[in-house]
């Protein structure tokens, strides 16, 4: 019997998938990768041995994503088109790693995705398999037996899958760095997102009234500490996104564009990986030479975009961290955040090679500034468009 290991979430679509699978032959083996995911395991194996499932490992990549990818995301300052810090994007060549370790183990022939053949994580999946398993084959059974939301459920009903508790009016996907919400109600970009679509961010009314400060220390552009306390990366992101969430924090309602074509509404909730990115940003300001600082964004931007579209393990990511890397060695140093309800604020920020000199800065007495060097400056910096206007500036 031929062997097939499926990336497994325990939703909808990748429980009929393993049932799916398992009638077209195969042993199925399904691989739920905890990413961060605040989600009770223990119903999850049960609902994929029910679906037809062979066995149901739960694997826990949480540091790992954490070390690997989140730290990348951080140093980057990774947002997708300017807003979104790619909670799927991050995940998926995680989650691949792992499906792909089990294939090998099990001697598979063959991996599986649940994804439709609209969203971005088809391609995801199948770009990353094809780097890190050429020789297996890739099956997607929702999308190529072309199983809407409606048959798969009527499926699960018929199969005797449990699905009560695992089915909303929202797509759900989490992990350590945020959570995702899309379909229902949300594909009216017109409709104000309603609050039972939000689930890690606080609603209006529930917000603290007074403010709170944390500050992030970094080292060399890694967060190491909050309040001057030690933590891991992965617990670090969840006290911080707590905090923010607390707050009403990090909540984006976007229309993006997808890797296949389409626009799609999205609702993110990242309070901490925005808070993060935020504080990155404002060490960076006081640490990186003007030029440096003013070069970095375009390479963020191309890191942002390969990774969104499941380009993840190609070259000119790799070195492109290459880069970012080199740009890293003196961002350390503290920012203090401000919390206050919807909103995440640097007010304060050091460090120790910081360029920011407050003798050229200060317009106070100390000022070591030398300006009878301004104005020959002005006058070379300004002359080509003096040239230029005064002989071919007013022609028509």
């Amino acid at each position: 019997m031929k062997r097939a290991v499926l990336a497994y979430s325990g939703g909808l679509d990748t429980s009929v998938g393993i049932h799916w699978l398992a009638d077209q032959g195969y042993e199925v083996h399904a691989v739920a990768v905890d990413v961060g995911q605040r989600e009770d395991f223990e119903p999850i194996v049960a609902r994929g041995r029910t679906a037809g499932a062979a066995d149901v490992r739960v694997i826990d990549a949480t540091d790992r994503f954490a070390a690997e990818y989140l730290t990348r995301a951080i140093t980057t300052n990774a947002l997708y088109e300017g807003k979104y810090p790619m909670v799927s994007g991050l995940a998926r060549p995680c989650i691949v790693e792992e499906v792909v370790r089990v294939a090998r183990d099990v001697d598979a022939q063959v991996v599986a995705h649940g994804c439709t053949g609209k969203g971005n994580d088809q391609v995801r999946f199948e770009v990353t398999f094809g780097v890190l398993a050429p020789d297996l084959e890739v099956l997607a059974p929702i999308r190529d037996a072309n199983i809407p939301r409606d048959k798969a459920m009527a499926l699960a009903a018929e199969w005797g899958i449990p699905i009560a508790n695992i089915v909303s009016s929202y797509s759900i996907d989490e992990n350590l760095w945020g959570r995702t919400a899309e379909c229902g109600v949300l594909e009216d970009p017109w409709v104000a997102p309603p609050e039972d679509a939000f689930d890690r961010t606080a609603a209006a009314a529930d917000r603290p009234t007074e403010p709170a400060e944390v500050v992030v220390t970094f080292d060399r552009g890694l967060p190491v500490a909050l309040d001057g306390e030690t933590l891991p990366l992965s617990a670090l992101i969840r006290s911080i996104d707590a905090l923010g969430g607390s707050y009403g924090y990090g909540r984006v309602d976007m229309i993006e564009n997808r890797r296949v074509g389409i626009k799609s509404r999205e609702l993110y909730e990242v309070p901490g990986a925005l808070a993060l990115i935020t504080a990155h940003r404002a060490l960076e300001d006081t640490t990186l030479e003007r030029d440096l600082a003013h070069h970095k964004p375009l390479i963020e931007q191309r890191w942002a975009d390969l990774v969104y579209d499941g380009q993840w393990f190609s070259p000119l990511r790799r070195a492109l961290d290459a880069y970012v890397d080199a740009t890293q060695t003196h961002v350390t140093g503290e920012v203090r955040l401000r919390f206050e309800a919807g909103s995440c604020t640097v007010v304060g920020r050091r460090a120790e090679r910081s360029l920011y000199d407050l003798s050229l800065a200060t317009y106070g007495g100390d000022d070591a500034f030398d300006q009878s060097h301004a104005e020959g400056f002005v006058k070379l910096w300004g002359l080509p468009l003096k040239v230029w206007s005064s002989v071919q500036g007013h022609q028509e």
